[in-house]
Formats: C-alpha cells, structure tokens, sequence
C-alpha cells in the first residue's frame, strides 16, 4: 500500500456528487480527464491524501 492516496472529488451545483480514491495521480488526472469529456458541467479536484488518514 501506497503512503499517499489521491482524492477525486466530483461537484455538480455546489454538491459533492461523487468521491473516488486513486493509487496514483495519474490514474486520478485520467479519470478527471474521462468525467470532463463527458460531463463538462461538473467541477472536478484532484488532492494528495495521507494514506493513514483514511485507513488505520
């Protein structure tokens, strides 16, 4: 297991809309770059996460 974690964060209207965690940035960045061809409406983040702040 990885030490960082990647966020990708989903917002449509002002609402989180969906949350998914990557391995690596690069599998976050093409997953962003999939959800913005086809839902160009949504805000989309991408945030380094410390692997032990979501699992112990």
């Amino acid at each position: 297991m990885t030490e960082t974690i990647w966020r990708c964060d989903q917002v449509r209207a002002g609402q989180l809309y969906n949350r998914m965690i990557f391995d690596t940035k690069a599998e976050a960045e093409q997953f962003m770059q999939r959800m913005q061809q086809m839902e160009p409406d949504q805000m989309i983040s991408i945030e380094a996460i410390d692997a032990s702040r979501v699992w112990n």
